[in-house]
């Protein structure tokens, strides 16, 4: 069994892969094994009242191991690497194999012949940076807040976390492969009272390494959105255009992509189920899964079974080109995995997203704001857990923003919902953006300008 690694040689990365190659070594006759092995840092620094609130820093490792008997899959994780407890834990699940219904879908990973993308997110500037440090920027951080305006009455925290990992796959059907990544965020939450009114505003910055950081970004952020919605009263009902900045915007896309995955097509809980090779968005939508994309922070080299991460379209100039899959729903669906298995030790592998991205259109968001003769501009929305259904595709969120007249920002409005379906809000996008912006939790996406929605007010 040959190893990759999707970077730089690390030391650690093949002590990792070795642990998981002898694992996946010990597949008896008709059996598979696969072991999945990570070790990660992380640290959490916390400031409130220009005092540290709480600091956590921790190191964890562990294996997750999956054997396959029989069409039977039984799975079993341990949180240490040490060499009686990984061989507990190869037996545990063997035991648990032996008790599990069996699935004619089941089973491992198979090579399929598809190169790595060479990717090596890992500044060692991260886990290098001192504690004392972290702490400078996080109360450095609620300064700058504070600073940022007179109704700022206070932040309720301001934070700095950093994550550096590393992750090795191996399976008796002749795949391994290793990573490792690092990244760094700052976060604020400021707080603005002006007579009787109080709202709060959020402000983030992100990077692979500390140099990347930008504070003035993030406070300014949080004090804009915790003081332009003073006055905000209910606007009235009407349908109008929606403009949603980056942030926004990839929540409607994240919604858009998990109706794409193989699992929830295969069980008919996908509105987009019959439709590949139909248009379900106006042509200026191009919506990729691509881990390959080195500018997203969920980059990586491989998925949680072992295969190479790959550019997979899922819309392209309006047109569903297919959905995800791992390789369990691969084989149900008949068709191959598109490297699209997600995981973590504990768990076993699922398909789904894990760098979306909208391609850019044309203008700046001032250029679509200045488009836009009747709307409302998005800062937040609420309700999305109950308002709603991917299954169906009905989406009525609670939402706080600007109004905007004759393409400038107008009156500031809350208690207002907006409701639509996700398929005709595909349908009704006016403009994208050329401004993506590039999120923690790895999407890529520009603002949008949507048509036709009904705004509910009074």
């Amino acid at each position: 069994m040959s190893a990759a690694n999707s970077g730089a040689p690390d030391e650690e990365c093949s002590s990792l892969q070795r642990i998981a190659v002898e694992v996946a070594d010990r597949a008896k006759s008709g059996e598979q094994v696969e072991a999945f092995v990570s070790r990660s840092t992380y640290t959490t620094v916390r400031a409130h009242g220009h005092d540290i609130e709480s600091f956590t820093s921790a190191t964890s490792a562990g294996i997750g191991v999956r054997v396959v008997h029989d069409h039977r899959q039984g799975f079993a994780w341990a949180g240490s690497l040490d060499p009686e407890v990984v061989a507990d834990a190869l037996r545990e699940a063997r035991d648990n194999a032996a008790f599990a219904e069996p699935d004619p879908w089941v089973g491992l990973a198979e090579p399929d012949g598809v190169a790595p993308v060479p990717f090596d997110a890992f500044d060692p500037a991260v886990a290098a940076l001192p504690a004392s440090r972290k702490i400078e920027l996080a109360l450095e951080l609620e300064r700058m807040v504070l600073a940022g305006d007179p109704r700022i009455t206070g932040v309720r925290v301001a934070s700095f976390s950093d994550s550096s990992g590393r992750f090795a796959v191996a399976t008796s059907t002749g795949i391994a492969g290793s990573g490792r990544g690092a990244w760094c965020s700052m976060s604020a939450l400021a707080l603005a009272t002006d007579g009787d009114e109080t709202y709060t505003g959020a402000g983030s910055t992100v990077g692979f390494s500390p140099d990347q950081l930008d504070l003035a970004e993030a406070a300014n952020d949080a004090v804009l959105r915790s003081t332009r919605l003073f006055g905000a009263r209910p606007a009235t009902s009407r349908r109008l255009a929606v403009l949603l900045e980056p942030r926004v915007a990839s929540t409607i896309m994240g919604i858009l992509g998990s109706t794409l995955t193989g699992d929830r097509v295969l069980k008919g809980r996908s509105p987009f189920a019959d439709r590949v090779g139909e248009s379900i968005a106006t042509s200026a939508l191009t919506l990729v899964d691509d881990p390959t994309d080195h500018r997203s922070y969920a980059a990586d080299s491989f998925d949680g079974e072992g295969l190479a991460c790959r550019r997979n379209p899922l819309v392209v100039d309006g047109v569903l080109q297919g959905f995800l899959y791992d390789s369990a729903s691969g084989r149900r669906a008949g068709l191959p995995s598109t490297g699209s298995a997600v995981r973590g030790v504990s768990s076993t592998p699922s398909v789904g997203c894990q760098a979306l991205s909208v391609s850019p259109g044309t203008g700046s968001f001032d250029d679509l704001l200045s488009t836009i003769d009747d709307g409302v501009y998005v800062q937040s929305m609420t309700g999305l857990h109950s308002g709603v259904n991917a299954v169906s595709g009905d989406i009525s969120v609670g939402v706080e923003g600007l109004m905007i007249r004759n393409g400038a920002f107008a009156e500031p409005v809350r208690e207002v919902t907006i409701a639509s379906t996700l398929q005709r809000m595909l349908l009704d996008i006016l403009a994208v953006g050329a401004d993506v912006e590039w999120l923690p939790g790895g999407t890529g996406c520009p603002t949008l300008v949507i048509g036709d929605v009904a705004l509910s007010g009074i």
